[in-house]
């Protein structure tokens, strides 16, 4: 872990650390788990082309004049994958603040194939409907599905270093996320050329739903903020060479609230003279499978002491929450 006013976690570090060294190593991000909740993953092993091949195609995705954007669009309100048009979501609502729209676009796709067996009809019809695929950029699915199979993957890693930072077996949170339900979305917030209405941001201030987000922002970027324990809004810049992490709100149950869902948000820019305002990001929402009950462990209970929370199962618990941020038509 190096010293920066980010914290910056080397994974190729714990991968290749003996035991005593690897629960060190998960000791700091316990402890940064326990205050803010964010930092930041370097040496993480993802190919730059694979990387480069999907922010590339998503940005040309944007670039496409909206009548042709829309053919990928949801079909209606509460579909979660495919094109989502401005004014189509409102994160602050997870939250129960009523907010305008935030000032966004974006593409979500969500899991690559439907586990064998899985007959939950709600599963189906949402965390395994299909995406709608977008016809141009030509080479997009490709794209889009290389970096969504590379972002499982590095969610896997981070949950072994997770479960050796919760003083548990490296491979405790491995049959919780077999199945996955994640989703992947690119997000684009375009050039501002007018003030925005009051109150009405990029993002709306929210929490995360899962057990960690994966998020690439774009370099030289700025506008995502955390809450601090400060009780303050606190810039995180993207860095050079890693990705932003951060717990979602099922990581936090399955602590105790030991672990901190943050608080975050995406303001509007500056705005200067000539100068481009947008912006683009890539968030991948690691969610643990659709049945999987979400309680609490029990290295995370002090003698005596009681779980905060009732266990929930993830995909109703993610259903709901995303459900609560669409914009009605």
């Amino acid at each position: 872990m190096r010293d920066s006013a980010f914290p910056i976690f080397d994974l190729s570090r714990f991968e290749a650390a003996e035991m005593a060294e690897k629960a060190r190593l998960g000791a700091a991000v316990d402890a940064i788990c326990r205050s803010t909740g964010f930092l930041a993953v370097g040496g993480h092993g993802v190919p730059q082309e694979v990387i480069d091949r999907a922010w590339f195609a998503a940005r040309d995705f944007f670039d496409l004049p909206a009548e042709r954007k829309q053919k990928a669009r949801a079909p209606y309100p509460g579909y979660p994958y495919g094109y989502l048009g401005p004014n189509s979501e409102a994160l602050a609502q997870s939250k129960g603040e009523d907010t305008p729209p935030d000032l966004k676009e974006s593409f979500n796709g969500g899991p690559l194939e439907v586990p064998d067996g899985l007959d939950d009809p709600e599963a189906l019809a949402f965390c395994y409907a299909p995406t709608i695929w977008p016809e141009a950029p030509a080479g997009f699915r490709n794209a889009w599905e290389a970096y969504y199979r590379a972002m499982e993957d590095l969610a896997a890693r981070i949950m072994r270093v997770f479960a050796v930072a919760l003083k548990l077996d490296e491979d405790f949170f491995t049959p919780t996320i077999d199945k996955p339900i994640s989703a992947l979305r690119a997000l684009n917030y375009p050039h501002q050329p007018v003030p925005p209405m009051p109150g009405q941001l990029r993002a709306g201030a929210h929490t995360d739903y899962g057990s960690l987000t994966i998020l690439l922002p774009q370099a030289g970027s700025g506008g995502l903020e955390i809450f601090t324990p400060e009780k303050a809004w606190r810039p995180v810049p993207p860095i050079p060479g890693a990705f932003v992490i951060n717990i979602g709100d099922l990581m936090a149950l399955w602590t105790n609230d030991r672990w901190v869902s943050t608080l975050h948000r995406v303001v509007n820019p500056e705005p200067a003279a000539g100068v481009s305002t947008r912006r683009q990001s890539f968030a991948f929402f690691h969610q643990p499978n659709w049945h999987q009950e979400i309680a609490c462990i029990p290295s995370c209970l002090a003698p005596g002491e009681q779980p905060k929370h009732a266990p929930v199962r993830s995909g109703p618990y993610l259903m709901g929450k995303f459900r609560s941020t669409v914009k009605a038509a």
